[in-house]
């Protein structure tokens, strides 16, 4: 609702474009429409024929016939998510992979066997945390093509946390690490979130790239 009436305050004053909209009933209806193709973004949704959306919303508002029930146009577009977020899928997959195989050339990158990698930026000669082990971090994260999901660096904040209470790919670097030490990590969607979309930006099986640097163990109590 707070993103109706959001829509509704900007649009009643001026479009991006310069358009002013003068009364709420148009101010309401271009913003039902901007949250239609809000939707249809976060669902993947993009290839459309804008017209036949037009027609369906006309015909649905006057009463008229429409050309798929309820049903049957729940069934497409349940399919069809479906099968963009498959695509999806599976191009994060072989993207992560291509991305790791080429990786692992890099005569700095140590590859362990579970598949996560390393490379050693600035090397601690701090003590090593263990599982049980709580402890304070500095990180930034992206995707493999650059995009930044999250940052204690950026913000200006690092963090604590439990050892055990972080993705796989995290909890074996962070047992591996003197504190001290500043590591790149490049996880595979296996230790990382796997098939879960952990955000917009994070979707199911992705690689993830992390900057960390251990700074300290505190007591876990």
């Amino acid at each position: 609702m707070k993103y109706i009436l959001s829509l509704v305050a900007v649009f009643t004053i001026t479009s991006v474009s310069g358009q002013v909209l003068l009364n709420k009933k148009d101010s309401v209806s271009y913003a039902l429409g901007a949250m239609i193709v809000r939707t249809m973004q976060q669902q993947g949704i993009e290839d459309v024929n804008t017209n036949l959306i037009s027609q369906a919303i006309t015909d649905a508002l006057q009463g008229k016939d429409v050309l798929l029930y309820p049903d049957e146009a729940q069934l497409c577009l349940n399919n069809y998510v479906r099968e963009i977020r498959a695509k999806k899928e599976e191009a994060n997959k072989i993207a992560g992979e291509k991305f790791l195989m080429e990786n692992a050339k890099d005569p700095d990158v140590v590859v362990l066997p579970s598949g996560l990698q390393y490379k050693v930026i600035v090397e601690g000669d701090g003590p090593v945390p263990v599982a049980s082990d709580k402890v304070k971090t500095h990180y930034h994260g992206t995707l493999i093509d650059g995009t930044v999901f999250d940052s204690s660096v950026d913000r200006n904040e690092p963090i604590s946390f439990n050892v055990t209470g972080v993705i796989k790919g995290w909890q074996e670097a962070l047992q591996l690490m003197k504190v001290g030490s500043k590591w790149q990590l490049f996880v595979p969607e296996g230790l990382a979130y796997g098939q879960r979309a952990r955000s917009d930006v994070i979707g199911p099986y992705s690689t993830l790239i992390f900057e960390i640097e251990l700074l300290d163990i505190e007591t876990n109590e």
